[in-house]
């Protein structure tokens, strides 16, 4: 797999990633380190340049630091406002980079601009089940900790079913991706709720546990 210019790749671990670590863990530096390895993946069938393809990865969620609701957004107006970036990349690549940013939203309505916003959407879609129902339980722990386990159950389940079933919003947009067997994994275990049911008490009191330190 071919590898970003070394000095970017210095710039981005010394002065971007770290931002990530005030996100929690849903969204926290271990979810962007992903998206980057998955990403990098991707250039390999898709033939675009690494160096965008890597700080693309890198931005894609920055915006977590304001409202989540426009994140994708603020994440591409953070892109274009880092002047640094102009030392490796010209203006025409540094739009097309804040583009990709903000297509990479699942619950976007259209499909990303370039080969580049259809990238990250797709690396950001890390469809490995057991991190897909992870992080959603996680995310409910870390944002609406006044809910009981029922609750949580309830905002699980209909997140999901939103989301990821055969009717949800999610989409992929690269063809033959790994994802695309994943997200079937995913939607054979919604069909049945019963089974979602037990993936959610077989996750949720272990992070609780985790979560409170224990």
């Amino acid at each position: 797999m071919q590898q970003p210019n070394l000095e970017i790749m210095n710039f981005v671990e010394q002065q971007i990633l770290p931002r990530y670590n005030a996100f929690g863990k849903s969204h926290g530096l271990s979810h962007v380190q992903r998206v980057i390895k998955n990403s990098l993946a991707l250039t390999t069938v898709t033939g675009a340049d690494v160096n965008m393809v890597y700080v693309i990865a890198a931005y894609h969620d920055l915006g977590m630091e304001g409202p989540r609701a426009i994140h994708h957004i603020t994440s591409g107006k953070i892109l274009t406002a880092d002047a640094r970036l102009k030392k490796w990349f010209s203006a025409e690549q540094i739009k097309i980079m804040k583009e990709a940013v903000e297509d990479h939203r699942a619950s976007s309505s259209r499909a990303p601009r370039s080969i580049y916003g259809k990238i990250v959407a797709e690396a950001d879609r890390d469809l490995d089940p057991n991190v897909v129902f992870s992080r959603a339980i996680l995310f409910g722990i870390e944002n609406y900790p006044e809910m009981n386990e029922e609750q949580m159950w309830k905002r699980f389940r209909d997140h999901m079913k939103e989301k990821y079933s055969r009717t949800g919003y999610l989409k992929l947009w690269i063809p033959g991706s790994p994802n695309a067997k994943n997200l079937e994994t995913i939607r054979k275990t919604i069909d049945n709720e019963q089974e979602l049911r037990k993936t959610f008490n077989d996750i949720y009191p272990q992070l609780i546990k985790e979560e409170s330190g224990q």
